[in-house]
């Protein structure tokens, strides 16, 4: 068993390290409060080539493998989370689809500007009632002569409301099937096209400088060639997203695990109290072993999931498992963290406050930790 990354892949956290810690960490505080979205960071995260990392040189892409792009998903995410949303969202969930699912008139018509970051697209599958339960989607899609009509609303959806997005992937009700449930089918939806709204939405406690939006629909009209992939396969290709979306979540923990670690570690070795850095305690010190310890394990696991994918491996059960764990360890780091910083950590001037407040949509967005553990246990046979 070999367990070193190759040289390419060294170079690649490197360079994305240190991007990161000088064109995103010097504006990151900022952009949260203002809940601002970058489009000079998302210009430069482009140019860096962090769109369309796994995608093929036939469509602009890197033809990276998975490990490297969730490599530097982690990087990106160890700085700041509302970019490596951003990245995660418009690799895994934006481009994915398109790029495993679409005809090569789908693909070479969006994917070029995807892969150079000139354009995002959205993956609307959340809606206000149907979350976890995603089968339930209302959002309807009728074949009229050669166009479908599509009514209905999405909730959640990131990189849906920039002015560089170009569109998204609507999972739709296009029938019924035989047995009485709901035909899903997945439909792209260019921006701009009449009787499609995407709004912004503020108010978030955490990803501020990531854009998230309201989608409606109504009458509105789209050619039939829009269907990506089959008709009444979208439920599979939505479900097949999530599983690769996972890792990307996954790497978003472990990287904030990471910076939890890093500050807190910083901190308690400055920090004086009666007489000591407060690292020397042993109720500190303990801390400080535990986070780096499950960090360890984090990373191995979400590293083998991304393995498994790689190889062409089943590896559901493994980017469920690291999904899972990597957001719990981060929440985990993140409050040890801000109790290692005592008051200081519930100031905005400490990054650690808003590491903290980050976290929290990793153990919801892409399934929650509870649909996590259903999958699991359905996995492993115990349901």
């Amino acid at each position: 068993m070999d367990f070193s990354l190759s040289m390419e892949q060294e170079i690649l956290r490197n360079s994305v390290r240190q991007f990161a810690e000088k064109e995103i960490k010097p504006v990151a505080a900022e952009l949260d409060e203002k809940e601002e979205f970058s489009y000079d960071t998302m210009k430069k995260m482009a140019e860096l080539g962090l769109f369309g990392m796994f995608v093929s040189e036939k469509y602009g892409g890197q033809a990276m493998d998975y490990v490297s792009y969730i490599i530097a998903t982690e990087e990106v995410a160890r700085v700041d989370q509302s970019h490596a949303a951003t990245v995660a969202a418009g690799n895994s969930l934006g481009i994915g689809p398109l790029y495993y699912y679409g005809n090569d008139e789908q693909k070479e018509k969006y994917l070029p500007k995807l892969c150079t970051g000139e354009a995002l697209w959205g993956f609307g599958l959340t809606e206000p009632n149907a979350g976890s339960d995603a089968g339930n989607t209302q959002t309807t899609a009728v074949l009229d002569g050669d166009e479908w009509v599509i009514n209905g609303s999405k909730i959640f959806i990131t990189n849906a409301s920039t002015r560089i997005t170009t569109g998204i992937t609507a999972l739709c009700r296009t029938g019924t099937r035989k047995d009485g449930r709901p035909e899903l089918s997945c439909i792209l939806i260019e921006s701009g096209t009449p009787g499609f709204e995407a709004k912004e939405m503020h108010g978030k406690m955490m990803w501020r400088a990531s854009n998230t939006s309201e989608l409606y629909f109504e009458d509105c009209r789209v050619p039939e060639e829009n269907l990506l992939g089959e008709r009444g396969h979208g439920f599979r290709q939505m479900l097949e997203t999530l599983d690769g979306g996972r890792l990307s979540i996954g790497a978003m923990g472990l990287g904030g695990a990471q910076a939890c670690f890093e500050m807190a570690l910083n901190y308690s070795k400055e920090r004086v109290q009666f007489g000591r850095p407060i690292s020397n305690f042993q109720v500190n010190a303990f801390k400080l072993s535990d986070m780096a310890l499950e960090i360890e394990c984090a990373r191995l696991l979400l590293y083998k999931a991304c393995w498994l994918r790689d190889k062409g491996k089943p590896f559901i059960k493994e980017a469920a498992m690291a999904k899972l764990y990597c957001s719990e360890v981060m929440y985990r780091c993140a409050n040890h963290a801000v109790q290692l910083h005592g008051g200081y950590g519930l100031m905005k001037e400490y990054e650690v406050e808003r590491f903290y407040r980050d976290q929290k949509l990793l153990e919801i967005g892409e399934g929650t930790s509870e649909v996590q553990r259903i999958v699991i246990s359905r996995l492993i046979g115990a349901m």
